[in-house]
């Protein structure tokens, strides 16, 4: 089951990333980006190769502009990987996924 939430606030930001017991994505992206459409399947293919030890969450930079602000974001489509509440590497980009894998460091993480 692939399993990707969306972080529409800072109340779901806070509970999805920040206090999330594992290994969080954040694909920080927006509806009328053409690069976040592309990287959208190589997420999911993420969140469905790492299961329950990585957490897979967007958050639209339109909607969320505080936390798209908070974390510095100036492209999209940006993915960052979190843990235990702290913002550790990003990538930037479409890029498939084992490409986001590797620039995240996720062959860390125990699928």
């Amino acid at each position: 089951m692939i399993n990707i939430t969306h972080a529409n606030d800072q109340f779901s930001f806070e509970r999805d990333v920040i206090n999330s017991p594992v290994p969080v994505v954040v694909d920080f992206w927006a509806e009328w980006c053409a690069p976040c459409r592309l990287v959208a399947p190589e997420l999911e293919q993420l969140a469905a190769a790492y299961g329950d030890h990585v957490r897979v969450v967007k958050v639209n930079v339109d909607e969320n502009r505080q936390i798209a602000n908070e974390y510095g974001i100036q492209t999209i489509p940006t993915i960052a990987l979190f843990r235990e509440g702290r913002w550790i590497t990003s990538t930037v980009g479409a890029k498939p996924a084992r490409d986001i894998e590797r620039d995240l460091g996720l062959v860390a993480v125990q699928p």
